[in-house]
């Protein structure tokens, strides 16, 4: 055995280690010091020309490459339904849960991008612009004139459509009396081309469609009622007498117009009708009015007359399909209404626009990529996936998705076959009514799928008790909350329905039941108006207002506020005692440590290989030969593929010798590495803001304390290979004596066995006498006894020795002598014949 003070490097764990060759089996397995510094990449290109045998590591084969490419595509789709063992693994739930909320977080970027791509603040100045100058203008004359949400009977709708809304349309002069050029007819505002031509449609009821009453049938005999579609009147009528409106007096079905069915606030209207396209210049246009006009184109007949165009701007790419409707009810009068549907029907023009297409794109991925992550969890759960409401959310929004691509598809073909019928005739009405329709309610259900989008990353953040105090306090409460919800409904209704009967024929806000609901609710968020009710009864309207706001606004509201706030103390009491599922806190810290500690252990390699640098020669000769410098590093632990990979990136040369110009590149190297490794040990302690590191050494330590030198690791070794003999010896010995109890066992039940077949051979004797039997017996069990004592014997005695088993000793000391990765070539088995060891 070697001195302390020999300067020569050996293995203390392994005495045999001198005798190994050094171009045996490598060791796969990890160094016991950490991960490995510098890692030869392998050149068969290039190989060392003296090493017949190079080490290299073993060829990954396909099956391997398959398996991990297997993997890395799950991995890609693990959540924390799938996945099953992650309740096992802290570390690696909370990495998938921010992996799940990190690839949600993006989806809901996308989408934001898409839905904010599609509108903007010039829609609304877009549409505010044209609101006015169609429907706020009043008619210029004398006097107080009628705009258009003033029309209230024949005069005034021929007034307005005459004068602002003819104006509007036919624009020839600009502001300073100049007249516009050719090429600048037909812009509203001089900004918005006008698609195609201005289209009048009115539908009618025939005559006799409702019932006069018998005491009035002589005086009344013209009866006209509400509208509907089997009362509508399919009849030519007038007599024109030019040809400028002559289509105007025949009907056309929703077939012939390609037409939809529309809506008013009195009815709603079919998609056929009395149809006049207005000209497309100022004069025509004017003349055709006239002709309408002075040939009572609308009558006691007429229910709802539709004024529809649609305009394009091009400086901001956006369509409005504006439609004015004035509805004259079976009680007289007439009722204005307008809709005013500005969508963004061309979709890719300015690079914004590509940037969206880019993301709609990103967005289809998305949702194929959701769409197998749920179908996945479908597979592994079954029906028990739905019994979750973020699953059903799950489904909701990719469904959503889904028709939202589809529509995205459809609207871009429509589109452009519509304007290439529109710019091969320009004389025609250009109906973009359907296609805006559906444009807006894709607004509506993608605006719909985003406010979902943004409810479910609850789901992703519910691993905080904070995050889940809200869907904790309604899942509680929601059953005392939904009983005291029939309750307050009954008595709310019943205000509405009392409301509506007391004032629906005076006050507007009660004009009918679903109006007085909403009234009712306007009220208790403190907006209504008093005087209003108290103008339609003096007595009644103080009574309902008073009663109502003391039933339902300071007793049942104040009631379904305080079974809220009770479950959200009991809620919150309850989490105060509860631990999150994680805290990121935590989490991140942990990672700072773990980053740390790897930089430290990196750090120690660098140090080990430094000192072997200046250990290794043994016979001071100037140069490091490989023997050499394995011996000293296989001392210090590591793996002959480690021991290899560092000495060949510097045996240049390849003689198998570091010689002082590859020694000084090494040390370079190492110093190099030892820098950077210290400038990212700090900016990392920078960066956690911490007063002190996590190993809690002071600002100015280092950690050099902890490391483990190479003596004391050799020492250890030792230890850790007498531990393992002593305790091989123990388990040996513990398995002699079980198997020496089985034998015992044995031995009991042949004899019992033995026994047994002489009782049975005696008993079936039956022509023996007593004393006979008596003899024979006791010959048979004494000629049994002689021939087992020997059996017998054995056992018990080497039950009374100490003699250990040598077999069993040495089989278990030859398995407790591998280390992690090392099978019994790459390493020897520990020196167990030595009872004492010097230290």
């Amino acid at each position: 055995m070697r001195s302390k003070n020999d300067t020569i490097p050996t293995s203390y764990a392994n005495p045999a280690f001198d005798d190994e060759p050094t171009g045996g089996k490598l060791s796969s397995g990890p160094s016991p010091i950490g991960s490995n510094v510098f890692i030869v990449k392998q050149d068969h290109g290039n190989r060392n020309r003296l090493h017949a045998e190079p080490f290299r590591l073993e060829p990954v084969t396909r099956q391997s490459i398959g398996r991990s490419i297997i993997r890395g595509v799950r991995s890609l789709w693990a959540t924390r339904q799938t996945e099953k063992d992650l309740g096992k693994n802290k570390d690696l739930y909370v990495k998938t849960t921010l992996r799940e909320l990190f690839i949600y977080l993006m989806f809901i970027v996308i989408l934001c991008i898409i839905t904010f791509g599609m509108t903007s603040t010039k829609t609304f100045y877009f549409t505010t612009g044209l609101r006015t100058i169609f429907t706020t203008q009043q008619a210029s004359g004398a006097g107080s004139q009628p705009a258009f949400d003033d029309i209230a009977s024949f005069e005034d709708f021929w007034t307005v459509l005459k004068d602002p809304i003819f104006n509007g349309l036919y624009t020839e002069k600009w502001y300073n009396g100049y007249n516009l050029t050719q090429d600048q007819y037909g812009y509203v505002l001089f900004e918005n081309k006008i698609l195609g031509l201005p289209r009048l449609r009115q539908l009618r009821v025939t005559n006799d469609s409702c019932t006069v009453h018998k005491k009035f049938q002589k005086t009344i005999e013209e009866c006209y009622a509400s509208y509907s579609t089997s009362k509508e009147d399919h009849s030519s009528y007038g007599t024109p007498d030019t040809n400028l409106t002559k289509d105007a007096w025949y009907y056309q079905t929703s077939a012939q117009l390609h037409g939809s069915s529309s809506s008013g606030l009195i009815s709603r209207y079919g998609g056929g009708g009395f149809v006049h396209d207005m000209s497309i210049t100022r004069d025509e246009a004017k003349a055709e009015l006239q002709n309408l006009y002075d040939n009572l184109w609308l009558d006691r007949g007429t229910r709802v007359v539709f004024l529809d165009f649609t305009v394009y701007n091009a400086n901001i790419n956006l369509f409005c399909q504006i439609k004015l409707t004035v509805e004259f009810p079976a009680s007289g009068g007439a009722v204005a209404s307008k809709s005013f549907a500005t969508v963004k029907l061309i979709r890719y023009v300015s690079s914004m626009d590509y940037f969206v297409l880019a993301c709609e794109i990103l967005f289809i991925i998305f949702t194929v990529y959701y769409t197998v992550e749920e179908t996945l969890e479908i597979m592994r759960f079954k029906l028990h996936y739905f019994k979750t409401i973020w699953n059903i959310l799950d489904i909701v929004i990719i469904s959503i998705s889904y028709i939202c691509i589809a529509f995205n598809i459809y609207r871009q073909v429509e589109v452009g076959r519509l304007l290439d019928e529109l710019l091969r005739d320009q004389n025609t009405f250009a109906d973009f009514e359907f296609l805006t329709y559906w444009q807006t309610q894709f607004n509506n259900i993608i605006a719909f799928a985003i406010f979902l989008a943004w409810i479910k990353i609850f789901k992703y953040v519910s691993f905080n008790k904070t995050m889940t105090q809200l869907s904790t306090t309604l899942s509680r409460c929601a059953k005392d909350v939904l009983g005291f919800s029939v309750m307050f409904m009954i008595v709310f209704l019943a205000y509405a329905q009392l409301g509506y009967l007391l004032f629906g024929t005076m006050v507007e806000d009660y004009k009918s039941f679903a109006i007085s609901i909403f009234t009712l609710f306007r009220i208790i968020l403190g907006d209504f108006n008093f005087d209003a009710i108290l103008e339609a009864h003096r007595i009644l309207g103080p009574i309902f207002f008073l009663t109502y706001v003391f039933f339902v606004f300071f007793v049942l509201l104040n009631m379904f506020l305080a079974i809220i706030n009770d479950t959200y103390s009991e809620v919150k009491s309850d989490l105060s005692t509860q631990k999150s599922e994680f805290e990121l806190g935590d989490f991140f810290k942990r990672s700072y440590e773990k980053m740390l500690e790897r930089l430290n252990v990196k750090r120690d390699r660098i140090i080990d290989i430094q000192d072997a640098l200046k250990n290794a020669d043994v016979n001071k000769d100037g140069v490091i030969e490989f023997g050499e410098w394995r011996r000293d590093l296989k001392a210090r632990g590591y793996t002959d593929v480690e021991i290899e990979n560092v000495f060949s990136r510097y045996d240049i040369d390849g003689d198998r010798i570091l010689r002082d110009a590859e020694q000084l590149h090494f040390k370079a190297d190492l110093t190099a590495l030892e820098n950077n490794l210290e400038t990212d040990i700090n900016n990392l302690r920078k960066e956690s803001n911490a007063s002190k590191p996590a190993n809690g050494l002071g600002a100015g330590e280092t950690d050099n304390g902890n490391r483990v030198t190479y003596d004391e690791f050799a020492i250890l070794v030792r230890r850790i290979d007498r531990m393992e003999y002593s305790i091989g010896n123990i388990v040996s010995r513990i398995d002699d004596v079980l198997t020496k109890l089985e034998v015992l066992e044995k031995s009991k039940i042949k004899r019992r066995e033995a026994l047994t077949r002489i009782l049975n051979n005696i008993s079936e004797d039956t022509h023996l006498s007593r004393d006979d039997r008596h003899e024979r017996l006791e010959k048979m069990i004494r000629n049994e006894l002689e021939g087992n004592s020997s059996e017998r014997q054995t056992p018990i005695q080497s039950l009374l020795t100490d003699t250990p088993d040598t077999h069993a000793t040495s089989y278990y000391q030859s398995q407790t002598s591998l280390r992690q990765g090392q099978d019994e070539k790459d390493r020897s088995r520990p020196s167990t014949g030595k009872k004492k060891d010097q230290y």
